[in-house]
């Protein structure tokens, strides 16, 4: 089951369960999409993948299966990459 992070891992930016600006890769790194476009240029910095849209929990759902409470954030400082 998908944990729903509630944190941008990069910048710390609040990601509620029915946020359209957190995306994911594959292991579901959590970022809000600034970070993941400006920061990361739409690569994962931990796995090398792709980001999607996370996918919005139904309010039911949501209920049954609470997003996880726990943040992360990357070791690494967060820098754009230079253009």
């Amino acid at each position: 089951m998908m944990k729903l992070k509630p944190n941008c891992e990069c910048c710390d930016k609040d990601l509620p369960p029915e946020s359209t600006e957190a995306v994911i890769c594959t292991f579901e790194c959590t970022f809000c999409v600034t970070c993941a476009d400006t920061v990361f240029g739409s690569v994962c910095p931990n796995c090398g993948g792709n980001f999607v849209p996370r996918p919005i929990r139904p309010a039911a759902m949501l209920r049954k299966y609470p997003a996880s409470t726990e943040r992360h954030l990357r070791a690494q400082p967060c820098i754009a990459k230079a253009s």
